[in-house]
């Protein structure tokens, strides 16, 4: 497969990666394997390597502006970001009516192939290689938030900075309802601040939908 020779990872099972490249949408019509378990996989493998390249690397951070940095760097921001670069959305197999709808190129379907590439690497070749190949982007996405290039849109990081300071407490999101076409849902997430309840606020998949609901509860709580 070609994009094996753009993140240069030569795959012994090559239907690995071609899981990875397999939204759902398209699943649905072809009746193949999406990428949804490997994105859960990848999501994990990718929060190990970040923290321990910031571990390593910035030994004066203290653990909040670690959790900051790691927060906007595995962000489904910084993923797509990564994936453009990469040319990941020619790769990617989307359903029809995903297509029409602009969805080779919707931040949320971007960032959930780069997880699910990283696990097909991680099963395939082991964490050596996945390591190496995050890292390989990795440093520098970490650089530009350091260097606060970064838009940081990652309000839950920010809201759960805010609450653990002010309050000693953790936001709790909850998904409120799914509507719309199995194919294209619209998910609607409330965030629980204590006794208080901000959203429901709805994105194409639950992290932008708790995204914008954090975004409501700061914008509220007088943050922004």
């Amino acid at each position: 497969m070609a994009f094996s020779k753009i993140i240069n990872v030569s795959f012994s099972d090559i239907n690995l990666l071609d899981n990875a490249l397999t939204h759902t949408s398209y699943a649905n019509e072809t009746g193949k394997l999406n990428n949804e378990r490997l994105e859960f996989l990848g999501d994990s493998v990718l929060g190990l390597v970040c923290a321990e390249y910031l571990y390593k690397n910035l030994p004066s951070q203290q653990e909040g502006d670690l959790s900051r940095i790691k927060a906007a760097v595995v962000s489904e921001e910084s993923l797509a970001e990564v994936a453009h670069k990469l040319d990941l959305s020619s790769y990617i197999q989307i359903g029809h009516g995903e297509e029409i709808n602009g969805g080779r190129n919707k931040k949320a379907i971007l960032a959930d192939a780069m997880e699910a590439v990283i696990a097909a690497i991680y099963l395939d070749q082991g964490f050596d290689c996945a390591r190496k190949y995050v890292l390989s982007w990795l440093e520098g996405q970490i650089e530009t938030v350091r260097e606060g290039k970064n838009t940081n849109k990652d309000y839950k990081s920010r809201l759960q900075t805010y609450m653990q300071k002010s309050r000693g407490k953790v936001p709790e999101y909850i998904l409120d309802r799914t509507e719309g076409p199995e194919h294209m849902p619209t998910f609607y997430v409330k965030v629980i601040l204590g006794h208080k309840v901000f959203g429901p606020a709805r994105g194409a998949n639950k992290k932008q939908a708790e995204q914008n609901a954090a975004h409501i509860a700061l914008e509220e709580l007088g943050q922004l």
